[in-house]
């Protein structure tokens, strides 16, 4: 069988999105995939491929569309700018409203069977990547005078990255916007104590 008539794949990359970021992968079922998407299975697997063909588009989606606050924050020009960029930004997006709670990127596969262990190392692997361009960002800030050179970028990476993943799971646990503007605002303080020293005035 193909794709039903007005077929929106666009559509039903974002609502197959919400699924997968509601249940996780291994808790959205086919069923639940095809009622969301708006069309059955032979026309998904038509379209997409099986339920990890799906879930990797949506990831690749999900980086693009919705994690573009990241890409926004690592351009930024002073340190200053991509820390802040990063923390605050991950703090606007888990908040956004109508979105699920949390981050699919931590909590699409964070814990799996045996059947799907492939998708979780796909998943630790994008986070890695993530990590990688941060560290990378921190070495340029480093050569360029704005980190100081006992500071190792990898350990940084890491540091902020965790930050970056606590929001997340505070996020799922039901933090409101206000409440994680305040852990970002408690993290970006001691970040900024740590490396420039307390705030005059």
């Amino acid at each position: 069988m193909g794709r039903p008539r007005g077929f929106d794949e666009d559509a039903a990359l974002e609502a197959a999105m919400r699924v997968f970021w509601n249940k996780s992968y291994e808790g959205a079922t086919m069923a639940d995939l095809t009622e969301a998407m708006g069309i059955n299975r032979s026309s998904m697997y038509a379209a997409f491929g099986d339920k990890e063909a799906v879930f990797h588009r949506v990831m690749e989606r999900y980086r693009e569309a919705r994690m573009s606050h990241i890409r926004q924050a690592l351009a930024q020009p002073s340190l200053r700018g991509v820390v802040a960029g990063l923390i605050h930004g991950t703090a606007e997006f888990l908040s956004t409203p109508d979105n699920p709670r949390g981050c699919l990127l931590i909590q699409g596969a964070l814990a799996c069977g045996t059947d799907a262990e492939h998708v979780k190392i796909s998943m630790i692997d994008w986070r890695k990547s993530g990590e990688a361009a941060l560290k990378k960002r921190l070495q340029q800030a480093q050569s360029e005078g704005e980190l100081r050179a006992e500071i190792q970028p990898a350990d940084f990476a890491r540091y902020v990255s965790s930050i970056m993943a606590g929001l997340g799971v505070q996020a799922a646990n039901g933090a409101t916007r206000t409440e994680l503007r305040r852990v970002a605002e408690i993290s970006l303080r001691c970040i900024e104590t740590a490396l420039w020293g307390p705030a005059s005035g």
